[in-house]
């Protein structure tokens, strides 16, 4: 039989995996960490009771007697312990942080989106905004109208569209005819004038169809940025680097910022519907 091992260095050899995280384990319960040790009538058994993937106990006996060197078993388990990978408080709210911004910063692009979308279509009164959508073909690439040409609003029904370069006429007026403006663009070889005609009631509804649809895309949008968040929490956990409380609470403060978006989107919505309704 082995020769016995003082007290210290027994538990210094036992439990020596609980040394090699020098950072507490946040998202450990404190129920999780404790030593049993029960005696029987002619042996001694301790058993160390060590967190195991979040929610299971590894009992790691130790030979019949305290006296005993820890058996080949015991000396794999403890082996485990050494790569545990320790999350701090400041690793989370640095992963946290990160992810946050990112969906902050993708719903705004969402909202912004959105709200040229709607400038774009026809209300009662001239917009500039209305051309924000439109591209011209010059020379070769696909610019916006805005970038090569100065839009202004001589009156409430009409758009003026003088070119920086003359010889881009020809090809501002063929993109505004091929749009879905439903404007007819008069050049007279120095600028594009046009006009908007009434709306009727039916051209109304239709373009109150127009707006429902992209506001449904808007909102589609904000919950894919919120899946794509959903997925990085749920990849942080598997790596251990989050516990699954943690991203239940993560998720719900997604969810926050979700609503907070959904209801830009509904508020851009309604006042857009309105002013397309409005006679």
């Amino acid at each position: 039989m082995a020769a016995s091992l003082s007290s210290s260095s027994q538990m210094n050899s036992i439990l020596q995996f609980r040394t090699n995280c020098s950072k507490t384990l946040i998202f450990l319960p404190d129920s999780y960490r404790r030593g049993i040790v029960s005696a029987k009538s002619h042996a001694h058994e301790l058993i160390a009771c060590a967190w195991r993937s979040g929610v299971s106990y590894d009992k790691l006996r130790l030979g019949a007697s305290v006296g005993l060197s820890p058996g080949p078993v015991v000396k794999r388990s403890l082996q485990k312990r050494a790569v545990i990978r320790c999350a701090t408080i400041e690793e989370i709210e640095a992963e946290k942080s990160t992810i946050e911004k990112d969906v902050k910063s993708k719903m705004e692009k969402t909202i912004e989106t959105l709200r040229t979308s709607f400038n774009s279509i026809r209300t009662g009164r001239a917009n500039p905004a209305m051309l924000d959508k439109i591209e011209v073909e010059y020379y070769g690439s696909p610019v916006s109208l805005k970038s090569i040409a100065q839009i202004g609003t001589p009156d409430a029904s009409s758009l003026l569209v003088q070119p920086y370069d003359k010889s881009s006429l020809k090809a501002i007026e063929k993109a505004i005819v091929n749009s879905d403006l439903g404007m007819t663009p008069n050049n007279d070889g120095e600028v594009i004038r046009l006009s908007l005609p009434p709306l009727t009631a039916e051209r109304r509804k239709e373009l109150s169809k127009v707006v429902a649809k992209q506001a449904e895309e808007g909102k589609v949008a904000v919950r894919n940025i919120r899946r794509d968040a959903l997925k990085a929490y749920e990849k942080l956990e598997k790596e251990k680097k989050l516990s699954e409380d943690n991203v239940k609470d993560l998720s719900s403060d997604l969810q926050k910022l979700v609503d907070a978006y959904m209801k830009k989107v509904d508020e851009l919505y309604k006042q857009k519907e309105k002013e397309v309704l409005k006679v």
